[in-house]
């Protein structure tokens, strides 16, 4: 006779899994998921099943959510192209440009790496050969009062889309470019 406290910890697997597939933070649905191999190798061990309990908990819960990290840890990554600074010559506007630009990317989940290239051309080439997400270069000073004006160019669709949306810098231009032979937007 199964006694009533199997039926509590069965009735955990459907509800942490509509927990799962329903999360929208990735780092939170790992956490989720390791839970779900837990109450699950709960279960088998619960109902007999110790093999099957063991190996739920070793690959199913501890490998598989360990693998799931490293594959979300590397994929959330916006790689933005920038010319190489000399050390002289730091502006304290292209510094407040990333930590803002590092605020809307992070609600989203989203880390920045910057990735310095020593010249224009190079920068350029890196977009088109999509080693980069998008470049942010010095177009020319504003008019008014002679700051720089950037002009940033993404070539993912939906981080236009968010950058377009939420991302507001005085004196920035973002354009969108579609990369040669794409078949995809990412």
């Amino acid at each position: 006779m199964i006694d009533n406290y199997v039926y509590v910890i069965v009735a955990l697997l459907p509800l942490s899994a509509l927990m799962l597939v329903t999360q929208t933070n990735p780092y939170n649905a790992l956490v989720i998921r390791a839970i779900l191999g837990a109450v699950a190798a709960l279960v088998y061990s619960v109902l007999g099943g110790a093999d099957v309990a063991l190996t739920e908990a070793l690959v199913g819960t501890m490998l598989a959510v360990t693998l799931y990290v490293i594959a979300v840890r590397s994929s959330l990554v916006m790689r933005l192209g920038i010319l190489a600074q000399k050390p002289d010559l730091t502006e304290d506007y292209i510094t407040e440009f990333i930590a803002s630009l590092r605020k809307v990317i992070k609600k989203h989940h989203l880390r920045l790496e910057l990735v310095e290239y020593p010249d224009r051309d190079s920068l350029k080439q890196a977009l088109l050969n999509r080693e980069i997400h998008g470049i942010c270069d010095r177009s020319g000073t504003s008019n008014i009062d002679n700051n720089p004006v950037y002009q940033t160019t993404i070539r993912v669709h939906r981080l236009f889309e968010i950058l377009q949306k939420e991302f507001t810098y005085p004196d920035l231009k973002i354009s969108y470019i579609t990369p040669p032979n794409s078949e995809d937007k990412h």
